[in-house]
């Protein structure tokens, strides 16, 4: 029974998975635009990622402990950038994708524009979807959380970091669009670099923020879908062509 009861579920589960596609492809496939449909991670592991406590540490003026016995840290080393859980991995830029594939079982999707498509909207804070983007011949890391700012009232954070160095990402620009029941919400700006913490980029409000009232304006039985576009910034083009 416990068995049947397994795969049951796990059969439920594909079909939702499944209807919840063909919802999208049947709304969005008149654009030309991939769709790919992202299930939340309710996390119960929320903990301060490396980055952030570090970050916490110098903003107060405090120094991470020094232990004689460790071994310098190597300045080229990038802590874990999942946002999801305190993971302890660290490694060069150039491996941050593999391992967020590999170990975090992140999705990967390709094109020039796609529709994030970010279903069970309604589950309690907090709570992170997240793809990886690869466009123009590098990849982004496309965030969407539900958290509270304030006690009681949650909000809605999508930012794009760009899995690079911050002078790369200055040489792209994304928007992110909404749009349902003849409303349209675009938010455009340059990626920040995937270095500098998601977490400070919410915190700091860089990135298109929604309130549950505006949210639950553009989704559809508790799945939002987000527009998302890449291009090269106007400043890198101009040189391009100089």
């Amino acid at each position: 029974m416990l068995f049947f009861t397994q795969c049951f579920g796990a059969v439920l589960d594909l079909i939702h998975l499944r209807f919840q596609h063909y919802k999208a492809k049947r709304v969005f496939s008149a654009a030309g635009q991939l769709v790919c449909v992202v299930n939340p991670t309710h996390s119960l592991k929320y903990a301060p990622t490396r980055c952030a406590a570090v970050q916490a540490s110098m903003e107060q003026g405090i120094l991470p402990p020094c232990h004689h016995h460790e071994a310098v840290h190597d300045p080229q080393l990038v802590p874990c950038t999942c946002p999801l859980f305190s993971c302890p991995w660290e490694g060069h830029l150039e491996v941050v994708v593999s391992h967020l594939r590999q170990t975090h079982r992140i999705n990967i999707l390709q094109g020039a524009e796609i529709v994030f498509l970010a279903t069970d909207m309604h589950l309690p804070a907090p709570t992170d979807w997240i793809i990886m983007h690869s466009c123009l011949g590098h990849q982004f890391l496309l965030v969407l959380r539900k958290q509270e700012k304030h006690e009681g009232h949650p909000q809605f954070f999508a930012t794009m970091m760009l899995i690079g160095t911050p002078t790369q990402a200055n040489n792209f620009t994304y928007r992110l669009e909404l749009n349902r029941n003849q409303r349209r919400l675009k938010w455009e700006a340059t990626p920040r670099s995937i270095l500098e913490c998601v977490d400070s980029v919410i915190s700091d409000g860089d990135c298109l923020v929604l309130n549950t009232s505006l949210a639950q304006l553009f989704s559809d039985n508790g799945s939002l879908a987000i527009g998302i576009a890449i291009t090269t910034s106007k400043v890198h083009s101009s040189e391009a062509e100089m």
